[in-house]
């Protein structure tokens, strides 16, 4: 007779301060497992959930309970620092200190619920040269030296390999056994844990399955991600590439300020009648300089950009090395830190 298992995570209290990206697809991931997740959204909706996502039910709040809150009234910051008070986890997005200048901070909550897990997701790090500078998944990648292994000899690169399939494998093999393990201290039953690569990766690609229903990404229609001038990766004149991931208009506006391309509209970002012309200017911009010109004008700035950089070049990046991103092993090959980090709620560094 086959008995039926409890949620894993049931009784896990999480609340989600909702960004875009990666820190609700985890959210989704954690009540997809049992946990109770209640997401504090924006009045408005943000400017790439509206273009890329549309108006229909946003599937990353699958199974969470949605609480629109003003967190720049001080009403609202009570409210969710009461909530905070007898929750068990966190999880938020946004760039490092925006959290502490709402009061809502890690030291803020540790004041009022010393157990609390508090989870922080960003692209950059909390910490190093890049922390407060925009970007994108295609940036993080480039900046990783990851996206150079994908090229073709004499090709841009594209997706990295063995990350998507058998890295994603791995991580949702070890999230599954995080909760199993959770589930059993609490007092469950022992479990298997099947990890398919399959369902992984498919389970990730849920911002692309929420982005490409709205018909914006591997259909007939002209894609943000594959068509626009503003999200691609552009050789440069030394034979070097870098990316751009300028989906925002803000970013958008800045990126065009800094080409001197006072002729083109920011407001027509996203009518994609205009994009061949401007990605065929764009191509011969970046081709008229070297790799570290477009670096020096570029980078840490808002303009979502990072350059393409091989494994050795990563490793010697201000941003990895002040943040000890890459390691040597005995033999001097290269390897990559333990990720991600743990310190003490009240904000000491990361031992």
């Amino acid at each position: 007779m086959t008995q039926t298992l409890g949620a894993p995570l049931a009784g896990v209290h999480v609340i989600e301060f909702e960004g875009i990206g990666p820190g609700p697809l985890a959210g989704r991931m954690l009540a997809d497992m049992g946990a109770q997740v209640t997401v504090i959204t924006r009045l408005e909706v943000g400017e790439v959930q509206a273009q890329l996502g549309g108006s229909d039910e946003n599937p990353l709040r699958r199974g969470k309970t949605v609480l629109p809150l003003d967190l720049k009234q001080a009403a609202a910051r009570a409210q969710a620092l009461a909530l905070l008070a007898q929750a068990d986890a966190l999880i938020e997005g946004n760039r490092p200190g925006v959290m502490e200048r709402l009061g809502l901070g890690p030291a803020d909550c540790a004041a009022l619920n010393p157990r609390l897990v508090y989870g922080r997701i960003t692209g950059w790090g909390q910490s190093g040269p890049l922390a407060q500078a925009a970007g994108h998944d295609l940036n993080y990648v480039a900046l990783t030296g990851l996206l150079a292994l994908s090229a073709h000899r004499g090709e841009r690169p594209i997706v990295p390999p063995t990350v998507v399939g058998d890295a994603s494998g791995a991580l949702g093999l070890a999230f599954g056994m995080v909760c199993a393990l959770l589930a059993v201290r609490s007092g469950g039953q022992g479990r298997v844990v099947d990890a398919a690569i399959v369902d992984i990766a498919a389970m990730l690609g849920g911002l692309a399955h929420w982005i490409q229903g709205n018909g914006q990404l591997g259909t007939a229609q002209p894609s943000a991600f594959h068509d626009s001038p503003f999200y691609d990766v552009y050789r440069c004149a030394d034979g070097g590439c870098i990316t751009l991931g300028a989906l925002e208009p803000k970013f958008y506006a800045l990126l065009l300020s800094k080409l001197g391309l006072a002729d083109v509209s920011a407001a027509q970002q996203y009518d994609a009648r205009h994009w061949p012309a401007l990605k065929a200017r764009m191509t011969d911009i970046f081709l008229s300089q070297p790799r570290q010109h477009w670096c020096e004008l570029l980078e840490g700035s808002d303009v979502c950009f990072a350059p393409v950089l091989s494994l050795e070049e990563a490793a010697r990046h201000p941003h990895n090395a002040a943040r000890g991103i890459f390691t040597a092993t005995a033999s001097g090959a290269l390897a990559s830190a333990p990720a991600p980090r743990f310190s003490p709620l009240k904000g000491a560094p990361p031992a």
